[in-house]
């Protein structure tokens, strides 16, 4: 797990994502809880939007599917094409299927390449936790960000 983690770290410091709490509390215990988390990184710069996000399961059960929302504080131009897991929930927010994630790492990676609607300076992007499938999670400050991305097309990393 360590190793993956480092991998995902380091690979997050070269580019960056946001996620929300969800779902029914289910079985608390080994077999109905996860500590799902999502780091990753967002950039900004002449309109484009570039979000990596890597989503972990770090136990101690395995979870068949979660869903991460990315919510911008900018409007997204419109007709834009998003990978089969995700779909528009409106002109500003994003939802993703993960897949399955295995306990103890499994992790699913997601890729973005959006436009938005006009040339902001600057903007906001929340990702969340939107559902887990039921499964408890103890810990959902690591499936909760919201980074401030300037217009630099620097790596912003969360």
């Amino acid at each position: 797990m360590h190793g993956l983690r480092k991998v995902v770290l380091g690979a997050a410091l070269v580019i960056a994502a946001v996620v929300g709490a969800g779902g029914s509390a289910g079985a608390v215990g080994p077999e109905g809880e996860a500590d799902l988390s999502h780091h990753g990184h967002v950039s900004l710069w002449d309109g484009k939007v570039g979000v990596w996000l890597v989503s972990q399961n770090h136990g101690p059960s395995d979870l068949r599917q979660a869903t991460v929302r990315l919510a911008f504080s900018e409007r997204m131009a419109g007709g834009q094409e998003l990978p089969p897991a995700c779909l528009w929930s409106s002109d500003r927010v994003v939802s993703c299927r993960t897949g399955e994630l295995l306990a103890a790492g499994g992790a699913g990676e997601l890729d973005l390449d959006l436009w938005t609607a006009g040339f902001p300076d600057e903007m906001t992007v929340e990702i969340t936790t939107a559902w887990r499938d039921g499964v408890a999670d103890r810990n959902p400050g690591n499936d909760r960000h919201r980074v401030l991305v300037l217009a630099t097309g620097d790596p912003y990393v969360f």
